[in-house]
């Protein structure tokens, strides 16, 4: 991945005094030694760079790699770069997982280091009462158990992360996917309150949870930190109305995070959308606020795959969040990454073309790209393909393109499978599910015959192959 723009700091990074972070940023800031004979330091300690991905060789993960070979056709997408997911407290030695193996973090960090590669992204992704509106992902942790989440796992990931030996790796941490947003879109009184949410919203457990592993990992000099911010088919709404606002309630509850355990501003490189999820980077032959018949497009309740979103893709939803996120305290130099790993939406039936009709329905349905059910559709969703290939720097303020979600691996079983790894059924995964209030009560758009959440399917990953936009050639 390369990229030729360049974005600065406005200071230096600061070192947090926190726990197994403080003791790693001290080894690494000791390597800083005299050579005898020197006339000026030999200074080991990373710089930071304003995008981790410029002119970077990211890491290839050698266990889905072998993986996404093994199936027909794999062959031509298997050296691109996906993320490491810690899910459990067992991930950071490696636990035999049908999907990631036996390779643990520092396993990863070595390989990377062998590799040659600049950059590794490593999922940080356990908060106690994990995904809190969704059962497929739930975690090992219970709700109230943020001192566990804190000592048995942040501190042993940043000293591993800390460790000397991989101090020239710019590692990329991307930060509890699926948690903070909850906060704002599915707790009481809306409507669409879930009592997980609840509960994390009242224990704060989420807020202390992501503060920690944002300071604690921030600390160390070869960290780039993005916390995860939803997509725009969940935060793109903007309102004056409270309890209407996803989109400005979402960035100054990321904003309130400054100042909990230490974290500063500084300790976030940026924010990463549509991790794991569906959403288009864009939507080539119409607009949002489009007029067709007589009003735009976003502000006509019978049209309801738009439902008032202001946005219509991740791209200008990136940016605008962006802009956002520094008014409520990030820094100016932020960076964004989109996950494009599903989101392409090719193959036969996609449109070529802007639709001929003066229904505003129609005119949107025949013309779009995405053609989910609803943009709350999130688990294996039928027709997907790959998306955009990982690349550095592809628009203003978006810092990569990346496949963080690895391409083959299930959003959760779509029946009931008894399991030790904490993941439950969720309805969502079930292709027969006609709907909740989360998803405007729409069938659930996903594949059947799907395992656990991050366990290979081979239909699925046939799929996304088969669907790519660009086409794999």
């Amino acid at each position: 991945m390369t990229l030729n723009r360049s974005r600065h700091h406005s200071g230096p990074r600061r070192l947090v005094a926190l726990g197994a972070a403080a003791a790693a940023a001290a080894t690494v800031s000791a390597l800083a030694v005299t050579t005898a004979g020197a006339e000026e330091p030999v200074e080991a300690q990373q710089t930071k760079v304003d995008n981790p991905y410029e002119g970077a060789q990211v890491y290839v993960n050698p266990v889905w790699s072998a993986l996404a070979a093994a199936e027909p056709g794999g062959d031509a997408i298997a050296d691109q770069p996906t993320g490491v997911w810690l899910d459990r407290t067992s991930a950071i030695e490696g636990n035999d997982s049908p999907t990631t193996g036996s390779m643990g973090l520092r396993d990863h960090l070595d390989e990377a280091v062998a590799q040659g590669a600049d950059v590794i992204q490593i999922v940080i992704y356990n908060l106690p009462g994990r995904d809190c509106a969704a059962l497929a992902s739930n975690g090992e942790l219970p709700a109230d158990a943020i001192d566990r989440y804190k000592t048995e796992y942040i501190d042993p990931i940043a000293e591993i992360q800390g460790d000397p030996a991989y101090a020239d790796l710019r590692i990329v941490n991307v930060i509890e996917i699926d948690s903070l947003p909850n906060l704002v879109t599915n707790v009481s009184p809306r409507a669409t309150a879930t009592a997980n949410c609840d509960t994390m919203k009242a224990n704060g457990n989420y807020v202390d949870g992501v503060s920690y592993a944002a300071a604690t990992l921030g600390a160390l000099p070869n960290t780039y930190n993005y916390l995860d911010a939803g997509h725009h088919g969940w935060i793109g709404w903007t309102n004056d109305d409270p309890q209407y606002d996803n989109f400005h309630a979402s960035a100054a509850l990321f904003g309130s995070l400054i100042g909990e355990n230490g974290m500063t501003a500084d300790d976030v490189h940026g924010f990463i959308t549509n991790t794991a999820n569906y959403s288009v980077l864009e939507e080539p032959y119409w607009e949002v606020d489009q007029v067709v018949g007589g009003k735009p497009l976003n502000q006509n309740g019978d049209v309801k795959w738009v439902d008032w979103n202001a946005y219509n893709g991740e791209i200008d939803f990136s940016t605008a969040f962006r802009d956002e996120l520094v008014s409520n305290g990030f820094n100016d130099s932020i960076g964004m990454l989109i996950d494009t790993s599903r989101n392409g939406w090719g193959g036969p039936d996609r449109p070529t073309g802007p639709s001929t009709s003066t229904d505003p329905v129609t005119f949107v349905d025949e013309s779009r790209i995405d053609p989910r059910y609803n943009k709350g559709n999130w688990c294996n969703q039928d027709g997907a393909g790959l998306g955009e290939r990982p690349q550095a720097s592809p628009e203003a303020g978006i810092d990569a393109y990346v496949w963080i979600k690895p391409p083959g691996e299930s959003d959760g079983a779509s029946e009931e499978i008894p399991n030790d790894e904490g993941k439950g059924f969720d309805q969502m995964c079930d292709p027969a599910y006609e709907g909740n209030i989360r998803n405007g009560n729409n069938p659930s758009g996903a594949r059947g015959e799907m395992p656990l959440s991050g366990h290979w399917s081979s239909e699925q990953f046939a799929e996304l192959l088969a669907n790519a936009y660009p086409p794999v050639s």
